[in-house]
């Protein structure tokens, strides 16, 4: 099974590849840990709730989400997991960019089933329920795309692709697919304000930064900023930068045998003893519990943004 989940959902990263845009990822977490942080990708994605309960963020939207049950983000969304109990969390994502199932030349499929996903105009429920008849099939499908996928037997990409397809092919019967190219004008605000941002960050954790050199991008004052923030984000700057610090951290930690404290200072903390308190408390183990493996299961949902 593919277990490179450390880096699952990560902007910068390619998922799958310039011949097969699709991969899929597998994640177990204990329990009281971190789902998913805020952040967003431009390929669209599946995510399916295998054990526990969650609240599941997509662009302004909350709701709660069962074991059982998927989530389909669009290419753009913001989207971000917190978890709802101590019970432990498993959950397992297929990430594949929308121009996977483009038609070789434009044909009736292309017009009639891609372009519209592609636009928004014609796409998938964002809460994917298993009491639903057609839906449950929906989820039967990823389900065997998930099987088909870590076993990759020869022409594993052909059934991933028709898989999509056939999916496509269900919400296009009247009343079952959602149109999203629509939005909110002030949603819309919200979200690009946010994504500057998470950019800023991206580009510059390992410089410090201040909350007010933040809230000049939008610009806000800083307390406003702050609220705004933690709105969309359920955490503070200061711990959405550490979070996604750590996480950088995590991938040097299991690449690399370089130094812990020159791996801190690489990713922006100018402290150790801090930056192992925060690693502890994020990835629920030391820097070097996790470089040993012992963590690694721990900190798996906490390595993307």
């Amino acid at each position: 099974m593919d277990r490179t989940s450390q880096r699952l959902l990560k902007e910068d990263r390619v998922h799958g590849d310039v011949m097969f845009p699709l991969a899929a990822y597998w994640v177990e977490l204990p329990s009281g840990a971190h789902v998913l942080d805020t952040h967003w990708h431009e390929e669209a994605e599946f995510f399916m709730l295998l054990e526990g309960e969650i609240l599941f963020q997509v662009d302004t939207e909350y709701f709660p989400v069962q074991a059982g049950e998927a989530v389909f983000i669009e290419s753009g969304d913001i989207h971000a997991a917190y978890v709802l109990n101590e019970s432990p969390c498993k959950f397992c994502a297929l990430v594949f960019h929308p121009d996977l199932l483009a038609s070789a030349q434009y044909d009736t499929i292309q017009q009639n089933t891609i372009l519209p996903l592609q636009e928004k105009r014609q796409s998938f429920p964002r809460h994917i329920k298993p009491d639903i008849p057609w839906q449950q099939e929906v989820l039967r499908h990823l389900e065997r795309m998930m099987e088909a996928y870590d076993s990759k037997v020869p022409g594993f990409e052909a059934f991933m692709k028709g898989s999509l397809l056939i999916m496509l092919s269900q919400i296009a019967v009247d009343g079952r697919s959602v149109n999203r190219s629509q939005s909110d004008d002030a949603d819309t605000t919200k979200i690009n304000r946010l994504k500057k941002i998470i950019i800023y960050i991206q580009d510059n954790y390992r410089d410090p930064i201040r909350t007010r050199d933040l809230s000049e991008l939008i610009p806000m004052s800083e307390g406003q900023f702050c609220r705004f923030f933690k709105t969309m984000t359920r955490k503070t700057p200061v711990d959405y930068i550490n979070s996604y610090r750590i996480r950088q951290a995590a991938d040097l930690l299991r690449q690399s045998e370089r130094k812990i404290s020159d791996i801190a200072l690489d990713v922006g903390f100018d402290n150790v003893s801090y930056f192992i308190k925060v690693f502890r408390k994020a990835m629920k183990c030391s820097p070097s519990e996790f470089r040993k493996g012992s963590g690694q299961s721990a900190g798996m949902g906490q390595l993307h943004s």
